[in-house]
């Protein structure tokens, strides 16, 4: 029997898949949860019996890693054809979802936190630019080059260009995703296609999109800390300044200007003073701060905006 106009066969029939980008913060250095031995977001179906997205969510995350979840949002749908594991004919659409948890280890096999600059060591510049980026930018140029003209080569030039900084061009932490998809339809990371032409050295891959995927939590995160205080659910209920500055940065892969973020933050009122101190690694103790829960409630919008970055 013919099938109706816009209405879908069997062949082409849809399914939904849950994933999650699940963010804590250890040492400075920002986790994200995967399963599969570091190659795999934590993800799952969504079944009829669900109640709802996120509560199934929820549940696959559980389920697989045995965390349960705190602050979650909607991050992107993605329902690219082209992208993913081709394992059957129908159509998969990604529904994805970020999370902030506290970096509790996984008893689950195969589930753990690791380091999302393993994914992406040219996101952090902490210790100023990353040398994998030498490799980089080679790699764009032979690209761009490919172009069927001079008009498209210079374009996609241009475009590497502002992602990745290069001829002295800003370095701009939220291009994230941005960076990734350069470095994917240039075919320079295992996931592309083909995949002989990927470099060595461009962080670990992962299963189908989940990179993808993990790329976007990370730019939607290093956006959001800038206008919302979410950046405190990741931190313990006391902190010291130094420890919260830390994690800022960890975030957005870059170094804040010390007196700058703390005149920030004394201004935006978004911590109080605890009768504690802290003792800080090779330092004295420090004076311990908690956030003022106040804040939601004052305040719709109100976040940590990144001071200017050392030179």
């Amino acid at each position: 029997m013919q099938a109706k106009p816009g209405h879908p066969t069997q062949a082409s029939s849809l399914s939904a898949e849950l994933i999650a980008v699940l963010v804590a913060i250890s040492d400075a250095n920002p986790l994200a949860m995967t399963v599969e031995g570091g190659l795999a977001l934590p993800s799952g179906p969504f079944e009829v019996g669900q109640r709802s997205l996120q509560s199934g969510l929820r549940a696959w995350v559980e389920r697989s890693t045995g965390l349960s979840l705190g602050f979650l949002e909607q991050l992107y749908t993605f329902a690219d054809g082209e992208r993913g594991d081709g394992a059957d004919s129908g159509r998969r659409i990604s529904v994805s979802y970020l999370g902030l948890a506290r970096a509790e280890p996984s008893a689950f096999p195969g589930a753990g936190w690791r380091g999302w600059y393993d994914y992406f060591p040219w996101e952090d510049r902490r210790a100023g630019p990353p040398m994998v980026l030498t490799a980089i930018e080679p790699g764009l140029r032979r690209w761009a080059a490919e172009a069927r003209s001079p008009q498209a080569a210079d374009t996609r030039w241009t475009r590497a260009a502002v992602a990745f900084g290069f001829d002295d061009r800003r370095w701009n932490e939220e291009l994230t995703l941005q960076r990734y998809e350069l470095l994917y339809e240039a075919s320079l990371v295992p996931e592309a296609k083909p995949p002989e032409r990927a470099m060595n050295g461009l962080g670990a891959p992962m299963f189908a999109d989940h990179r993808r995927i993990l790329a976007t939590g990370i730019a939607r995160l290093r956006a959001k800390i800038k206008y919302n205080p979410v950046v405190f659910e990741l931190m313990p209920p006391v902190f010291t300044l130094l420890q919260l500055q830390r994690c800022v940065e960890a975030i957005a892969g870059l170094n804040l200007h010390k007196p700058n973020f703390r005149r920030l933050i004394e201004q935006q009122e978004l911590v109080e003073e605890t009768d504690e101190v802290v003792s800080e690694t090779g330092g004295r103790p420090a004076k311990a701060f908690r956030f003022r829960e106040a804040v939601k409630e004052e305040r719709a919008v109100v976040g940590t905006k990144l001071p200017t970055a050392r030179a």
